[in-house]
């Protein structure tokens, strides 16, 4: 795969980087601020230093995680957010605390570039062009600043950490001046930054990148016509398309497509683990290394799946009683393996009419997750195997069985988790060779929705949804039957509502969507398995629209004031 990680970034690297306060220290024995900015291969390895911000755990290398602060998904352990999700974190939590300092890293690293890139021996050209790139990162980092923070200190290149870091006290900057810097850096990296790159430096940010980011910073303000121009633009490029293969484009291949307008560059194999661990804590310990399906699918998200002609799903007209009865539903689900464990004695008597009912939902539910009495191409005993998830007591991945860490029965995601080993490109579970998407075409024609809905031009938005539909063969909204229908705004707000989240699912977007939509609260709620047990408990309260400041941050820095409620 062609990725523009594909050098590996050396110690020497890691060492400047990293270490971005000693840059302007000169020992015969160390890169510096003085012998480091000089050729273009260094400038390029910054660069590089600057993009692997991304697959950072707190900034972006667990987005698929969030999902479990939204609609789509369920889980425990840090990979979840566990102690947000249930409403025990503080301002000293790690997640709150680690998310702040690297994203400042990240900014660091882009400031770096701006501040020295001038130095380097290459043309005006190409300085243009990686200050562009250096804009649209720190545009990025700040960005998800403010969705996470709010209002925040703005450091741009004028601050020379390694002079200034105990000086580095200033108050927080409001929220209107933290977007108005990044719609400017923005501006500026649109105005630079090409519309394609070769092949060879594929994952790197175009103009149409920042456009589409610049309507996103634009729609999380709801300024609903700046950010329809934006999109807009993205679209009447002809840069993009949906790809033809909902279920390919998480796969190598499909995730290079030109679907995807901005993506986080993994790799796999012998030598070159620079992945993200989508199979480590999405997949179970059938995956490859046995991993820990720290983040699993929410039951009530699931019985979202509309029927394969639009109709909501109802488990009643599958199976009658199952709403009501806790009992029905664990006879519907419920197997009985043999004496040894190592085959099914018993399917529960509805296993038919499961798989029957699956090929009549919306076919990104059974291309998004692994569903009871389907199966895996999983990894056991350094082997490929066939793998079926089957729902009794005593199930393990040595016997071709899916093993689900707590005993949880809970759907788990397909999507984005290595198939056996991915034929040689996974050699370590924490690092999925898939690219992640952070925006893609999809994405941008429901935004573009969502804005056409907000003003007033209804057709607009259906025809947009409709395009997302018809790629998988659903559809089309005001196609005929009643439960199509989507003429009023609030209607067609429903129907955004429910595309993003079957769409989207695992690419952790929900939780920032319904912030933006205001309706967090609305998440509180008892997670519970299929079997009908409760989990735990989802709490939100209103100050979770915002995580609180970081303590560590307060106590250095008695200027920054804490955010409401923390």
């Amino acid at each position: 795969m062609r990725k523009i990680i594909n050098m590996v970034i050396s110690i020497s690297l890691l060492a400047i980087i990293s270490s971005c306060y000693d840059l302007d220290r000169y020992p015969n024995n160390q890169l510096s601020a003085g012998t480091f900015w000089k050729t273009e291969d260094q400038a390029h390895e910054a660069m590089s230093g600057m993009y692997s911000m991304l697959q950072n755990d707190n900034i972006t290398g667990i987005q698929f995680g969030l999902d479990c602060l939204g609609s789509i998904g369920s889980g425990y352990d840090a990979a979840a957010y566990s102690d947000i999700g249930r409403g025990t974190y503080t301002s000293s939590s790690s997640w709150v605390t680690s998310k702040w300092s690297n994203l400042y890293e990240g900014i660091s690293r882009a400031n770096l570039i701006l501040q020295n890139i001038d130095k380097v021996d290459m043309s005006d050209q190409l300085k243009d062009q990686y200050k562009a790139e250096a804009r649209f990162m720190r545009a990025f980092f700040y960005f998800e600043l403010l969705k996470f923070y709010g209002g925040v200190p703005i450091y741009d290149e004028s601050v020379v950490v390694s002079q200034s870091f105990n000086e580095m006290k200033s108050p927080r900057n409001s929220a209107e001046d933290v977007r108005a810097f990044i719609i400017k850096d923005l501006d500026a990296a649109i105005s630079g930054l090409p519309e394609e790159w070769p092949s060879s430096d594929y994952g790197r940010a175009t103009k149409w990148a920042a456009v589409a980011l610049e309507g996103k910073v634009y729609l999380y303000n709801k300024q609903y016509s700046e950010a329809a121009n934006c999109f807009q633009q993205v679209v009447s490029s002809g840069k993009y398309a949906l790809y033809n293969s909902y279920e390919d484009l998480f796969k190598p291949g499909g995730d290079e497509s030109n679907e995807m307008i901005f993506a986080i560059q993994n790799m796999g194999g012998v030598g070159q683990d620079y992945g993200m661990p989508m199979t480590f804590y999405m997949g179970t310990r059938s995956s490859y290394g046995s991993c820990w399906d720290n983040v699993t699918v929410a039951t009530d998200f699931v019985d979202n799946y509309e029927c394969i002609d639009g109709k909501p799903f109802n488990w009643d007209e599958w199976i009658p009683g199952f709403n009501e009865s806790d009992d029905v539903k664990k006879a519907t689900f419920m197997a009985t393996l043999s004496p040894d464990l190592k085959s099914v004695a018993q399917y529960p008597k509805y296993k038919e009419t499961l798989l029957n009912m699956y090929k009549h939902r919306d076919p990104r539910m059974s291309a998004t997750l692994i569903l009871p009495y389907t199966m895996y191409k999983g990894w056991a005993a350094n082997a490929p195997s066939d793998d079926e998830y089957v729902i009794a007591s005593g199930v393990n991945e040595n016997n071709h069985f899916i093993r689900v860490n707590n005993g949880w029965h809970v759907y788990l995601f397909r999507k984005f988790v290595a198939e056996y080993n991915m034929d040689g490109a996974i050699n370590n579970r924490a690092d999925t060779p898939i690219n992640f998407p952070l925006i893609r075409y999809a994405d941008v024609l429901l935004m573009l929705a969502e804005c056409d809905n907000e003003l007033g031009k209804l057709d607009e938005a259906v025809k947009l949804i409709n395009q997302v539909r018809a790629r998988v063969g659903m559809p089309g909204l005001n196609s005929g039957p009643e439960w199509l229908k989507a003429t009023s705004k609030d209607e067609v707000f429903k129907r955004i509502k429910h595309e993003r989240a079957v769409e989207f699912a695992g690419e952790g977007l929900s939780f920032d969507d319904y912030k933006r939509w205001g309706l967090l609260q609305t998440l509180s709620r008892p997670i519970k398995a299929f079997t009908g047990e409760t989990l735990y408990n989802r709490i939100v309260r209103d100050r979770d629209y915002l995580w609180p400041i970081p303590q560590t941050e307060i106590d250095q820095n008695n200027s920054l004031e804490q955010n409401p409620g923390w």
